[in-house]
């Protein structure tokens, strides 16, 4: 990368590093200060290797040990002290649960170093069980997890290796570590870039994971697989098998425009969950819908969380389980959508060609683009102001653009689009992202969904069948607008292969026509 690009990305990692500790000392004072507080109790705990984990206990009003309550741990998020889930702790305590949550290793006031969901961090998630079933009042037989982020991934790998767990809420989480950041076979660099530096400026990094970022930015190809087992390791995909074994109820809730873990993964994950499960994707960035609700605001997020851990902790007959499971809430409306699973959400298609033979340069920011990392999206969620291009201004030498003709009627995009076309190469390696576009009467295209493509070791000149899935969403096109589909090689978000001077050709050969696939819901 180039030292302006170094600089830009500098810049937004420092940006959002500065939000999440801002918010982060917002959402409490260091636990001395907080120490006298209704009935919080800060504790040390002896995790894994006897590494000390700070946590605090909130219990329920008038508990003396007569009586055991069900028991929620929750593991802070990725760079978050451990007083950030003190607003819920208290509320979900107000209903009848001990809770207990603690600052993984590596950060702040806990020792160690960062495991990033390894195995050190699953063995300190039973170790806090441990301590919680021999320490207070609560039940073993009714144990739950939950987490925002680093919380919600860390819960469910923890529930895969400990039955004991029956119930978890994975909220802004991840199912595949490696298709988060690394999706298409391309870094999210402006994402692992603030990931890296949260870490650096609120933990202490461990020497793997040092190793592993360096390798990561530096595209050595020599470390890949090594950095695809890393991330396998961390991944609760990998042990699907044993939460389906364990038959823990799983709720996940994630945002249609997460930065960090887009939503694709998860619901690929989710499809192979055989227990109880809820998927819920929302307007937003990562971790903005939950946000609220760590400072105690009203916030349907930890309201379905609450509702989820009565029904499948206490008993409680409070109909979610009867609710549709997979309920769906568009950037452009205001209403949820329920679904009976992920597939249904995809059931209805409509193809755009993309006709004709087409070359573009690489090398160039064509001015169609993702965003920045948390902004565009939040954005997106608060104000309705998605990324927009010029379409019809975008130079034809650094940017292929099919149009659909105008609808008629309003289309209302659901789940993932699809593209598939043949990709001839000058080079062996290269990188494009492809967008789709909402384009307006005047030509300005809002973005609807977009994905990177990397691919290595092809042979210059012949051509290669390309298929790639954009970022799930939902998005109302209004009547009289188009669909764009544009492909273009920089993206600020991505670290791009392309060799100076390479060219891309699109073609749509007659036996095996190219095209967008667009999800529709049922009209």
């Amino acid at each position: 990368m180039g030292r302006p690009h170094r600089m830009a990305l500098r810049t937004t990692a420092m940006g959002a590093v500065t939000a999440t500790l801002v918010a982060g000392g917002a959402l409490g004072l260091a636990p001395a200060a907080q120490a006298g507080v209704g009935g919080v109790r800060y504790v040390d705990i002896a995790g894994d290797g006897g590494t000390v984990l700070k946590a605090n206990v909130v219990t329920p009003a008038g508990a003396d040990g007569s009586r055991r309550h069900p028991l929620i741990v929750l593991p802070t998020s990725w760079g978050f002290p451990q007083v950030e889930y003190l607003a819920q702790a208290q509320r979900l305590a107000d209903s009848g649960y001990v809770v207990l949550s603690y600052n993984v290793r590596g950060f702040w006031q806990s020792g160690g170093e960062i495991d990033v969901a390894g195995p050190h961090d699953v063995a300190d998630a039973a170790k806090v069980v441990d301590w919680a079933l021999a320490n207070t009042p609560s039940d073993p037989g009714h144990v739950g997890m939950a987490g925002v982020s680093y919380g919600a991934g860390i819960s469910l790998l923890a529930a895969a290796h400990d039955p004991r767990v029956k119930a978890v809420a994975s909220l802004s989480g991840w199912g595949d570590l490696i298709d988060s950041i690394y999706s298409g076979r391309t870094q999210h660099v402006q994402a692992a870039a603030v990931l890296d530096t949260v870490g650096t400026v609120a933990g202490r990094r461990s020497a793997e994971s040092q190793e592993v970022f360096s390798a990561f930015y530096s595209s050595d190809l020599s470390k890949e697989k090594d950095i695809v087992a890393w991330g396998q390791k961390r991944s609760p995909a990998t042990y699907l098998d044993q939460l389906n074994k364990n038959g823990t109820a799983i709720m996940m809730a994630g945002a249609w425009g997460d930065t960090i873990f887009p939503p694709n993964q998860s619901a690929a994950f989710y499809e192979r969950l055989t227990g109880p499960k809820r998927l819920e994707f929302r307007p937003g960035d990562h971790a903005t819908a939950e946000l609220p609700g760590l400072f105690g605001l009203p916030n349907d997020v930890w309201t379905d969380t609450e509702r989820w851990f009565d029904h499948y902790l206490k008993g409680e007959d409070n109909g979610i389980d009867r609710e549709q499971p997979v309920r769906l809430k568009s950037r452009s409306t205001s209403g949820y959508e329920g679904y009976p699973d992920w597939k249904s959400v995809n059931a209805t298609r409509n193809k755009i060609a993309l006709a004709g033979s087409t070359t573009i340069h690489t090398n160039v920011d064509s001015g169609a683009d993702g965003g920045i990392v948390f902004l565009s999206s939040i954005l997106d969620q608060v104000a309705k102001l998605p990324p927009v291009a010029a379409i019809p201004l975008l130079p034809r030498r650094w940017a292929a653009v099919w149009q659909s003709g105008k609808y008629a009627t309003a289309q209302q995009v659901r789940g993932t689009a699809k593209v598939h076309t043949t990709v001839t190469p000058t080079q062996e390696s290269g990188t494009l992202v492809a967008y789709l576009y909402d384009v307006g009467p005047l030509g300005l295209g809002r973005l609807v969904a977009n994905a990177p493509y990397t691919f290595h070791g092809h042979t210059p000149g012949k051509p290669f069948g390309l298929d790639l899935d954009l970022f799930s969403t939902a998005y109302d096109v209004p009547a009289g607008h188009r669909l764009a589909l544009v492909v273009d090689t920089v993206d600020p978000l991505y670290i791009e292969h392309n060799p100076s001077g390479a060219r891309l050709t699109f073609s749509s050969p007659a036996n095996d026509p190219s095209y967008v696939s667009v999800p529709l819901r049922g009209q």
